[in-house]
């Protein structure tokens, strides 16, 4: 549905336990490469436990922000004008602002601006003045010895390397974000002391059990969560984002379990290693290789938003989509292993209001674009782009080489050329010229095997890392494409044009290694 300049939504906000409301004060075309209209939406300076009146639309504002590095502005974005599901039309008034807005926001006001003004309100007056006056503050405080400036937000990891008293932390009155590799006792007595909101990145060695509970952070980054046993949390800590290759199982205990928490985590192997979070609302899942759909809506069953970023890789049982009957916001990017028909209807996920699929079958693409734009008018904003067919999937998602990235001895490049000389040799065999003379064709595939060969001789002539297990690798790959090629020809009926037992001692003439 599209709404009128003047109309006034609201929607319920957990954060605050009560409904906040926002208004579209204008359009404009979408410019950006999208369809359609942009409305401005305008976050108003309203709650209550029911929906309001006629006489309280007329005696509402606009929310003035003024939290952290806010400065008296409104919270005023264009945005997708089609109104999404959960957003309840109130009434029509004029609107509460002609003043033109430059923002771009992603999503409809949702309250989150209203809750986080709140909160920054309920801090002592005299701390958030200290906080503002330093937001504007170029001169410079010692922190270690190293002169920084007063105004200084966010400290690195590598200049906290050498910090050796960590209340020295508390000359920087707006410092709101925190990478490092160390953590011990007085780290944690700073951060019980802050009030503000505090992003935390913690790489390095920590405690096995990590107390958090009593701090205000609100962004938590953990990296090797690999030997941690419990992590508490806070119910300021909205986003947590984990890594690493855990080998045993832990714990993460979280006000409400988790409820209105975003967790993001490096790899899908760590959700089924901790006990926690069982109320998780919102989950992205980053370089799945393998992801069975249905063991993840038994972990997190109450589920409204989900990412997933593939490798790429495969989902599995995704018709298990539609047991996650809160989903509002589905979206993947190179996933396949999954049909058009296997993906849930829209009568099965009838809370959805995003869709954005990206570099997924080409046929599932196809049949989700035809069953789910009928409901773009009612408000679903949907975009199905980059439909893969079978030859993309063999390059990258079936590349053997796959399995050289992130290998110890092989370095991030040498993992890329060789996945490349993989698509290359591939591509070779499909564009084979089969009407040429059986000679020509066997010539064709002398000229493969020869490029294949010498390349693995240059990338080991400028640093050694083919052994045993990698000579191996190369052979039964070259092999696998050699068979492929052999099928090619049958097909063709020119199985005598190649000399299998040629190119074999080609390849163990031209190797080096």
């Amino acid at each position: 549905m599209i709404p009128q300049i003047g109309d006034i939504y609201c929607v319920y906000s957990k954060q605050l336990q009560q409904y906040t409301a926002c208004q579209v004060t204008d359009y404009e075309e979408d410019e950006s490469g999208g369809t359609g209209l942009l409305a401005a939406v305008l976050t108003l300076d309203w709650t209550g436990k029911e929906l309001p009146d006629t006489d309280q639309l007329y005696r509402m504002k606009p929310l003035i922000c003024n939290y952290y590095f806010w400065n008296d502005k409104l919270d005023h974005s264009y945005v997708k004008a089609q109104v999404p599901n959960g957003y309840m039309y109130v009434g029509n008034i004029p609107p509460l602002t002609t003043q033109k807005t430059n923002s771009y926001g992603g999503g409809w006001s949702n309250g989150n601006s209203v809750y986080r003004q709140h909160q920054w309100e309920q801090i002592d007056p005299a701390l958030r003045r200290k906080f503002k006056e330093a937001a504007d503050d170029y001169s410079e405080v010692e922190i270690g010895g190293v002169p920084v400036l007063r105004r200084t937000h966010r400290l690195s990891e590598s200049f906290l390397e050498g910090l050796q008293d960590w209340s020295e932390l508390k000359k920087l009155p707006c410092l709101t974000e925190i990478h490092t590799n160390r953590y011990d006792e007085e780290l944690l007595a700073y951060l019980l002391s802050n009030p503000f909101r505090i992003r935390l990145s913690l790489s390095g060695e920590y405690p096995s059990v990590l107390d958090l509970s009593s701090t205000h952070i609100s962004d938590l980054s953990i990296h090797h969560v690999n030997h941690l046993k419990k992590l508490m949390v806070n119910q300021n800590t909205t986003q947590l984002n984990l890594s690493g290759n855990p080998s045993a199982r832990w714990t993460i205990t979280a006000p409400d379990q988790g409820q209105g928490m975003t967790l993001s985590v490096n790899n899908p192997d760590i959700l089924f290693c901790f006990k926690g979070l069982e109320q998780l609302e919102s989950l992205y899942i980053n370089n799945i290789e393998q992801l069975d759909i249905r063991q993840l809506v038994r972990r997190f069953p109450h589920l409204k938003q989900l990412w997933l970023q593939g490798k790429p890789g495969m989902l599995h049982h995704v018709n298990s989509l539609q047991q996650l009957t809160d989903l509002s916001s589905f979206s993947t990017h190179d996933l396949f292993g999954f049909t058009g028909k296997e993906f849930p209807t829209p009568d099965q996920l009838h809370h959805l209001s995003r869709l954005w699929l990206s570099s997924l079958p080409a046929d599932a693409a196809r049949h989700i674009q035809k069953i789910y734009k009928v409901r773009v008018p009612l408000g679903l904003d949907l975009s199905v782009t980059k439909p893969r067919k079978p030859e993309w999937l063999e390059e990258n998602v079936d590349n053997p080489f796959r399995d050289w990235e992130g290998r110890e001895s092989i370095t991030a490049a040498h993992a890329r050329k060789a996945a490349q000389l993989y698509k290359k040799v591939l591509r070779g065999i499909r564009k084979l010229d089969m009407e040429a003379e059986d000679a020509s064709i066997l010539e064709q595939l002398t000229v493969m095997v020869t490029d294949y060969t010498m390349t693995f001789n240059k990338m080991d002539q400028r640093k050694r890392f083919i052994e045993t297990i990698e000579c191996e690798e190369i052979d039964t790959i070259l092999q696998q494409l050699l068979d492929q090629a052999e099928q090619r020809l049958n097909e063709h009926n020119k199985s005598k044009a190649m000399n299998r037992e040629q190119l074999n001692a080609l390849f163990d003439e031209l190797r080096d290694f």
